[in-house]
C-alpha cells in the first residue's frame, strides 16, 4: 500500500505544487523573495539568504521543500518512523520546532506532531513555528514556517489527538533531529 501511494504522489501530486509555486508572483504568501518582510516575521533572528544561497546550503530535496513550499512523497520520510528521544530543528537555520516527546503516529506518510516545542496552552508565541494561510491547492489549508527563516515545514490540520487536536503534519526533508533529552 505505501509503495502504491508513493508511486501515485509522485505521478500526479508532485509535479503540479513545483509548477504552481514557480508561477506564483514573489508577492505570494511566503517570501521566494529575500527581504520581504511582514508582520509574522518580526520576530526573525537573521536575515533570509537569497535564493542562491540556500541551493548551496540545502541538497535539491531540502531546497524544492522548504524554500519552494513543495512536499515530500509520503511514506519516504526518514524521520516518520523514528522513536528516538530528541529534538527536530529546522533543517535551513537550526531552530528547534518539534519535541519528541509530542511526535505520534498518524498513518498519513508524513512525521505527526501534536503541538510545536514551546507551546504553552494555546499559546505559540514562545514557538519557532508561524502559520500562514495557504491556498495553494485550491483550498485553505494552514501553512507552518520556521518563525526564524520562514522555510516552509508543512501544514497542520484540526484532526490530531487530544483537548488542542492539532496534527503537524511536517515534511522529515524540512527537519534535522537532535538525539538527546527534549
Amino acid at each position: 500500500m505505501a509503495l502504491l501511494l508513493r508511486t501515485l504522489w509522485s505521478l500526479h501530486f508532485r509535479e503540479a505544487p513545483r509548477r504552481a509555486v514557480r508561477g506564483r508572483p514573489v508577492s505570494g504568501v511566503l517570501g521566494a523573495g529575500a527581504g520581504r518582510r511582514d508582520a509574522g516575521s518580526l520576530t526573525k533572528n537573521e536575515p533570509s539568504l537569497a535564493k542562491s544561497e540556500w541551493r548551496k546550503k540545502l541538497t535539491p530535496e531540502q531546497f524544492y521543500v522548504t524554500r519552494e513550499k513543495g512536499t515530500e512523497p509520503p511514506f519516504s520520510g526518514i524521520y516518520l518512523n523514528n522513536k528516538e528521544p530528541g529534538m527536530y530543528h529546522c533543517v535551513c537555520c537550526d531552530s528547534p520546532l518539534f519535541s519528541s516527546e509530542k511526535k505520534y503516529c498518524s498513518g498519513t506518510g508524513w512525521p505527526s506532531f501534536s503541538e510545536a516545542h514551546g507551546t504553552t496552552g494555546s499559546d505559540e508565541s514562545n514557538t519557532g513555528i508561524l502559520r500562514r494561510v495557504d491556498t495553494s491547492v485550491g483550498s485553505v489549508r494552514t501553512e507552518v514556517v520556521c518563525k526564524q527563516c520562514e522555510a516552509h515545514l508543512g501544514h497542520v490540520f484540526p484532526d490530531g489527538p487530544g483537548p488542542a487536536g492539532q496534527r503537524f503534519c511536517i515534511n522529515s526533508v524540512a527537519l534535522k533531529f537532535k538525539p538527546g533529552k527534549p
